[in-house]
């Protein structure tokens, strides 16, 4: 089931975790040692997924697939790319689609020599067609049902180029067929049959077994997967820069598919998802605490749950997926609970009992310590399961407990210390922006 006649698909079932020590990744490594010198084949493994996203089906899990105006500029094009991807350590089962060892008989008719010989084209194409078409010639019926007679040569004839020595051209009219018991042309007074070898020159070449389109383009897609520990995101990285140092022309063009597609465009939404979700926790706490100020304290412990979470990924091996990204997005929500903790508190103090805002913050860390570091520990210990699961899945959700527990704790350690000296500098700094505004009027 490979999709084609020379490809063929093999799915392995995994024992259940509890019962094996490896995970598929390292079982695909273990397979790929194995059997990836065998003679004569290509070998291409990848873990299945449950959820697929968009892409052709292919021997890889990432995809590249290029697209041009004509074939030809294809067929220029993609061994140049492949050949500089293969360089690229970083990938892995590196392979295409395009598949150009299949064979193809071209048939040039000397039209000068068919004419001397009473034969025309058409004649030419319909016996060409009777051979190695599909025609039906008569239909049999019988009292229950009906069946077509269809038309072509023997089975052992077709992958051989030689049987076109075999097939001779009825000369004067057109050649025409009687649906009945036989497919032989029907001769007419003088017609005579005359050997396709001596009106035409046959000609055998290679050629692709399918050619695959995106739109109305045609298409080839590269497919690969990541050398351990590479992430997507360098991948895709690597594989621009490699493409656009070979200059394509503008009739030929490249773009990622399935699931690196949907990375690429992940990250670059990214920014202005973070953008859109600080200007709206902006608003909230500046309508909450009726201060412009007030809010860029709290907002400033973010910056060091994103670094907290990267530096977590990166001890522990981990690629910034698109899920370890939705933790990233998470902590934004949950880090700021510590500086609100204290600038709450903060403003309340000088509110009601007028203390100085070094004063007011100081008390603020020192009430307010033990419930951060509780709400801290709380948040961390409901991340633990995603980090230490073992089931299905757990390969999925770990980057996301990852991300999370790292963004915290780093988090935790600077804005006690930072989120004091950010209240006091900036409400020195609105202060001094109050006495300005008082002096010019």
């Amino acid at each position: 089931g490979g999709g084609a006649v020379n490809s063929a698909q093999m799915f392995v079932l995994l024992k259940p975790l509890g019962e094996r020590k490896d995970n598929a990744t390292e079982i695909i490594g273990q397979i790929r040692r194995s059997l990836g010198d065998l003679p004569g084949t290509k070998l291409y493994l990848q873990s299945a997924q449950d959820i697929t996203v968009g892409g052709r089906q292919s021997g890889a899990q990432y995809q590249y697939t290029l697209t041009a105006d004509d074939q030809e500029s294809l067929d220029e094009w993609v061994p140049k790319v492949v050949a500089v991807l293969r360089k690229l350590p970083q990938l892995t089962d590196l392979n295409t689609d395009q598949q150009d060892n299949s064979l193809l008989a071209n048939v040039q008719i000397n039209r000068d020599t068919a004419a001397r010989l009473g034969v025309s084209v058409s004649a030419v194409d319909q016996t060409l067609y009777d051979a190695f078409g599909q025609r039906q010639v008569a239909t049999l019926y019988r009292a229950a049902n009906q069946y077509h007679v269809v038309m072509e040569i023997a089975p052992e004839y077709w992958t051989d180029p030689s049987a076109l020595k075999g097939i001779y051209v009825p000369t004067g009219t057109q050649a025409t067929t009687t649906k009945g018991t036989t497919a032989a042309p029907n001769l007419t007074t003088g017609q005579t049959l005359v050997p396709l070898s001596a009106l035409a020159d046959n000609t055998v070449a290679r050629t692709a077994i399918s050619i695959s389109h995106q739109g109305t383009f045609p298409a080839v897609t590269v497919s690969f997967n990541l050398a351990p520990g590479t992430s997507i995101g360098q991948a895709t990285a690597m594989v621009d820069d490699a493409v656009k140092q070979l200059r394509m022309p503008a009739s030929v063009v490249g773009q990622f598919a399935g699931t690196a597609q949907v990375f690429q465009s992940s990250v670059a939404s990214e920014p202005l998802l973070i953008v859109a979700a600080l200007l709206c926790v902006y608003i909230v706490l500046g309508i909450l605490y009726e201060n412009l100020t007030h809010p860029l304290t709290i907002l400033s412990t973010l910056p060091s749950a994103g670094v907290g979470a990267l530096i977590a990924l990166l001890l522990t091996g981990t690629e910034l997926s698109i899920i370890a990204l939705v933790g990233v997005i998470l902590l934004i929500g949950i880090v700021k609970k510590n500086a609100i903790m204290m600038i709450d508190f903060a403003i309340t103090e000088r509110r009601e009992f007028g203390l100085t805002a070094k004063e007011a913050i100081r008390r603020a860390c020192l009430i307010r310590f033990r419930p951060i570091m509780m709400t801290t520990l709380a948040a961390i210990l409901g991340a633990l399961p995603l980090v230490l699961g073992t089931g299905y899945g757990s390969e999925l959700r770990r980057p996301l407990g990852i991300s999370i527990i790292g963004g915290l704790l780093f988090s935790q350690v600077l804005t006690l210390y930072t989120t004091p000296v950010i209240y006091l500098w900036l409400d020195r700094a609105s202060q001094r922006l109050g006495r300005r505004k008082e002096a010019r009027l």
